[in-house]
C-alpha cells in the first residue's frame, strides 16, 4: 500500500497560522515591507513551525528577483580569486542570496553573449574591471546591477571595489629601497591595467635615487609563465638586485626556476609579488608580497551589490570603494645586496 506523502506547507498555511494575509507574508519574507513587531513575530513563528520557505521560482515571478548573484572570476586555479569567492560567498549568505561562480579561464576575448546570458539568471553581477572596455560598458548599460573588482574601471560611474594598486607598488618599492636595492626588475602582465599602476608605484618609491629599472611582459599571470621567463629576467644582461612580479603566481614560478638556474633567493636576488596567496608563505624561502585584501574585496563587492539591488546606491563620490592593502615582508627580500 503506497504511503501518503505529507503535503508541504504553502504560503496560505503560513498566513492562516499567523492570522494575516498571504500578501503580508510575501512582503515580509521578501523584505519588501516592515510590519509591527507582533505581526512579524507571528509570521516568523508560523514559518518556523511549518518549515515553509518561499519557492525561488515563485519568488522570481512575484518580485522579479531570483535571489541569485553571479561572480565572474578570471582563473579559478588562482588562490587570489578563490579567496575572493570565499569573501563573496560570506557576503551572499549574510544577505540571504545564492552565489553562482563563473570562470573566465583568463580568456583574452570574453564572450559578451555568455555574460549577458548569466545576467539574465541573476539579480546582479560581480565582474573583473580587467575585461575590455566595450564589455564593461555593455554590462553597465544592460541595467543589471554590476560591481567591478581588481582596479578602478575606466568610467567613474561604475561601481567598484579594489585596493590602490599604485600605493601597493609604492609600499613594496620603499621596502626594497630601504634594503639597499637599486637595480629593479619587473615581470608585468600588460593585459591588466593595474599592472602598470603597480610598476609605477614601485618606481615612485625610488624618486631621487640612482636606480635602474627593467621591465618584462608575461603573456599570462600564471606560475608557468614565471618559469618560462626566469632566464630572461635573471640571466640576460646585468642581474637585478630585486625582481617584482605582477602577482604571486608569477613570482613563485620565477622562484622555482631560479633554483634550477642556480640563482639564490634572496642571497643573489630579492623577489616579491602581489596578492599574498597562501602558497607564498608556505614555500622556501617564504615570499614577500602585498596583501590585496582578496577576501575583503569579494565580501565588500557583495555588500555593495546587495545595496544596489535593494535600490539604495551610494552617492556618486562613493562609487569607487578602495580597501587597504598591506605589505607582508618575508624571507625572499630579507638579505641586502652585496656591497
Amino acid at each position: 500500500m503506497p504511503v501518503a506523502r505529507k503535503r508541504s506547507a504553502t504560503i496560505r498555511d503560513v498566513a492562516k497560522a499567523a492570522a494575516v494575509s498571504t500578501a503580508t507574508v510575501s512582503k515580509f519574507v521578501n523584505g519588501g515591507q516592515r510590519f509591527s513587531a507582533d505581526v512579524e513575530a507571528r509570521v516568523t513563528q508560523a514559518v518556523q513551525d511549518l518549515g515553509w520557505s518561499l519557492n525561488p521560482m515563485a519568488r522570481s515571478i512575484t518580485t522579479g528577483q531570483t535571489g541569485n548573484i553571479g561572480i565572474v572570476i578570471l582563473d579559478i586555479r588562482n588562490p587570489h580569486f578563490t579567496s575572493m569567492v570565499k569573501g563573496a560567498a560570506r557576503g551572499a549568505a549574510a544577505a540571504g542570496l545564492n552565489l553562482i561562480v563563473a570562470d573566465a579561464a583568463e580568456s583574452k576575448a570574453p564572450e559578451l553573449a555568455v555574460l549577458r546570458a548569466l545576467a539574465r539568471r541573476v539579480d546582479g553581477l560581480i565582474v573583473s574591471a580587467r575585461l575590455p572596455e566595450p564589455v564593461l560598458q555593455a554590462l553597465y548599460d544592460s541595467g543589471t546591477p554590476v560591481v567591478f573588482y581588481g582596479g578602478p574601471p575606466p568610467n567613474p560611474a561604475y561601481h567598484s571595489v579594489c585596493c590602490d594598486n599604485r600605493l601597493a607598488g609604492r609600499m613594496l618599492g620603499r621596502h626594497l629601497r630601504d634594503r639597499g636595492h637599486r637595480r629593479i626588475g619587473y615581470l608585468g602582465f600588460p593585459t591588466a591595467p593595474w599592472s602598470a599602476e603597480r610598476w609605477q608605484g614601485v618606481q615612485d618609491a625610488f624618486a631621487g635615487e640612482d636606480a635602474h629599472f627593467t621591465a618584462h611582459e608575461a603573456t599570462a599571470p600564471v606560475a608557468a609563465e614565471g618559469e618560462r621567463l626566469a632566464s630572461l629576467v635573471l640571466l640576460a644582461g646585468e642581474r637585478p638586485d630585486a625582481v617584482v612580479a605582477f602577482n604571486d603566481l608569477l613570482a613563485l614560478g620565477l622562484l622555482a626556476e631560479a633554483r634550477a638556474l642556480g640563482v639564490r633567493v634572496p642571497e643573489q636576488v630579492a623577489l616579491a609579488g602581489f596578492d599574498n596567496i597562501d602558497y607564498g608563505r608556505l614555500g622556501s624561502p617564504t615570499l614577500t608580497s602585498v596583501d590585496m585584501a582578496s577576501e575583503a574585496v569579494g565580501e565588500t563587492a557583495m555588500q555593495r551589490l546587495a545595496e544596489l539591488i535593494q535600490g539604495a546606491p551610494p552617492a556618486p563620490e562613493q562609487h569607487a570603494h578602495v580597501l587597504d592593502c598591506r605589505l607582508m615582508v618575508r624571507e625572499s627580500t630579507t638579505r641586502r645586496p652585496p656591497g
